[in-house]
């Protein structure tokens, strides 16, 4: 599966549920999280990949400094492991 249209499914998963999200853009930086979601209070930066495909090196170092400053952030090659992080049920 493309890492694009499994991204987009689980975003209008997670929107249905009540998240509220949006696509990040690293100004001036490189290897950030795609996707920010906020809900109840608790934010989730997740990286979406192809099926099988992990983080990057640069990737891994920059979700490793995010994590080291508290931050809620996954890498994540299918669309139910978002849903199931964000504890949206799904049919």
């Amino acid at each position: 599966m493309l890492e694009s249209p499994a991204e987009e499914w689980a975003v209008d998963e997670a929107e249905k549920a009540g998240w509220f999200v949006r696509k990040l853009r690293w100004v001036g930086r490189r290897n950030g999280p795609d996707r920010f979601f906020a809900k109840d209070g608790r934010v989730v930066l997740i990286e979406f990949k192809r099926v099988g495909k992990g983080a990057r090196s640069g990737q891994a170092r920059e979700l490793d400094r995010l994590r080291a400053a508290g931050v809620e952030v996954y890498v994540v090659d299918n669309p139910l492991t978002a849903l199931r992080i964000l504890e949206v049920p799904y049919a």
